[in-house]
């Protein structure tokens, strides 16, 4: 955690022309947000079809209220702003919820990467879906 989101880090991300934040208020508070990449800013090489949401995050007094739904269809909003007709994320493969809500939003697992957290070696499974 520290080194993913040290602030030299957040700051060469938030400076990445190819990468797009958008952050998800409540009654003014910051209830989650979006990263997504497009181009050579991926984490992974997808294609030329693809983007990317790297990152969807919901604090937990917020989630189950629509907002994750919400973000989700601003990347794909994104993706078809960019001509992109296919999305992927990883997603890690005990987050069950997370899995849960992204089938059900369309998403289809198409393959598995490993990464480590730490030193711990853990899967992240592939999902993509095709827009309209």
């Amino acid at each position: 955690m520290d080194k993913a989101f040290s602030l030299k880090q957040v700051e060469k991300e938030l400076l990445n022309p190819s990468s797009h934040f958008f952050f998800v208020y409540v009654n003014h508070e910051i209830a989650g947000y979006l990263k997504v990449n497009t181009g050579e800013a991926q984490s992974e090489e997808m294609g030329k079809d693809f983007i990317e949401i790297e990152r969807i995050y919901i604090i937990r007094n917020y989630q189950k209220q629509g907002l994750g739904k919400y973000l989700l269809n601003k990347g794909e909003e994104i993706a078809l702003e960019h001509n992109k007709r296919k999305i992927w994320l990883g997603v890690w493969e005990k987050n069950e919820q997370a899995i849960s809500f992204y089938k059900k939003m369309g998403f289809v697992q198409s393959g598995a990467h490993s990464f480590f957290m730490g030193d711990e070696e853990q899967t992240d499974i592939i999902m993509t879906k095709r827009l309209q």
